[in-house]
């Protein structure tokens, strides 16, 4: 059985997002794309924006800490830790309304 620190992983990648001028940092915690499951942690300082994108087949958006506002282009959602968002399928972006970790959950589609 394999344990990461949640915690531990968010300091140490706000941390770096602070450090670079992007802004962001991300990690894989579990899985990749050989597996079906696939979950990232994603650091933002607080103004800093993934820009929009399209959306993974099944994904989920779990805030960790901080506070971000995810936008289609029909609606809006912002949350903060233990917000939990089922990511619509529109193209959307995410800002980090205060420095923030998330923890993205995508379900990969493996057939081939």
């Amino acid at each position: 059985m394999q344990g990461t620190s949640l915690t531990d992983l968010i300091d140490e990648h706000l941390g770096i997002a602070r450090a670079t001028p992007s802004g962001r940092s991300s990690v894989t915690v579990y899985g990749g794309h050989e597996h079906a499951l696939r979950q990232t942690l994603i650091t933002l300082v607080a103004g800093r924006v993934l820009a929009e994108h399209e959306s993974p087949a099944e994904a989920s958006l779990h805030v960790l800490a901080g506070r971000i506002r995810l936008n289609t282009g029909a609606d809006s959602w912002e949350g903060g830790p233990g917000d939990f968002l089922v990511i619509p399928a529109d193209r959307h972006d995410v800002t980090a309304t205060e420095d923030s970790a998330t923890l993205l959950t995508v379900a990969n589609n493996l057939r081939g």
